[in-house]
């Protein structure tokens, strides 16, 4: 009995595993047919039990598409079955796709983030005149203020002029202005404003429930 056992390294690999291996069995039954007709009649119940093994996907686009395209796959492109859809080439789909560049143009300065190029870009393109300048200076503010959240402190406005200058190509160029960004405390007031807030928050509870406490009756 010992010697009957059949394990699973000594069959058949099976090319898509969620399917089972009694679908994979059906395809090479398929494949053997004599006739394009009986082989179009088992091809077409095969599609239908791969359907039913996965209900959840029959509202995906182009599913039964997908359906057959894995019926070619698990025959090795080795069957001659008249799909609907046309005979998917082995290179097709094996093609590998193209490795995604990593969106972050400016790694030495990471802490400004991506968005700061595109409105350093956006800045650029604009005419010179008062929207222009206004719009470098928000530029060169928010610069400051992300300069701080990574450097918590202190940064001179110099060091944010020069960086703005690198990151536009030399086109926006403001080492010799006369005004000063906006100081530290201001650009930091946000998270102390909060911070503020929420420790008043908490003396007020304080304050209610030792109320409470007192104006508690006893029994």
């Amino acid at each position: 009995m010992i010697d009957d056992l059949e394990y699973n390294t000594e069959r058949e690999h099976l090319i898509i595993p969620e399917y089972g291996r009694h679908l994979q069995k059906m395809i090479n039954y398929a494949k053997t047919r004599e006739t394009k007709e009986e082989r179009n009649k088992v091809a077409k119940a095969i599609i239908s039990v791969m359907g039913n093994l996965q209900p959840h996907l029959r509202d995906v686009p182009d599913f039964q598409h997908k359906l057959w395209d894995q019926l070619f796959i698990m025959a090795d492109f080795n069957i001659d079955v008249d799909s609907p859809y046309g005979e998917p080439s082995r290179e097709e789909i094996q093609a590998r796709p193209e490795p995604l560049k990593y969106p972050q143009n400016f790694p030495k300065y990471r802490f400004y983030g991506n968005n700061i190029k595109t409105m350093i870009d956006v800045a650029v393109g604009w005419e010179d005149g008062e929207l222009k300048e206004a719009l470098t200076y928000t530029i060169a503010n928010h610069m400051k203020k992300c300069f701080l959240n990574w450097n918590k402190d202190t940064v001179e406005d110099d060091v944010i002029y020069n960086h703005l200058f690198e990151l536009s190509g030399g086109k926006i160029d403001l080492k010799n202005t006369e005004e000063d960004l906006s100081d530290a405390t201001s650009l930091m007031r946000t998270k102390s404003k909060y911070g503020s807030k929420s420790n008043t928050n908490k003396k007020s509870n304080n304050t209610n429930k030792k109320k409470y406490s007192n104006n508690r009756k006893r029994y």
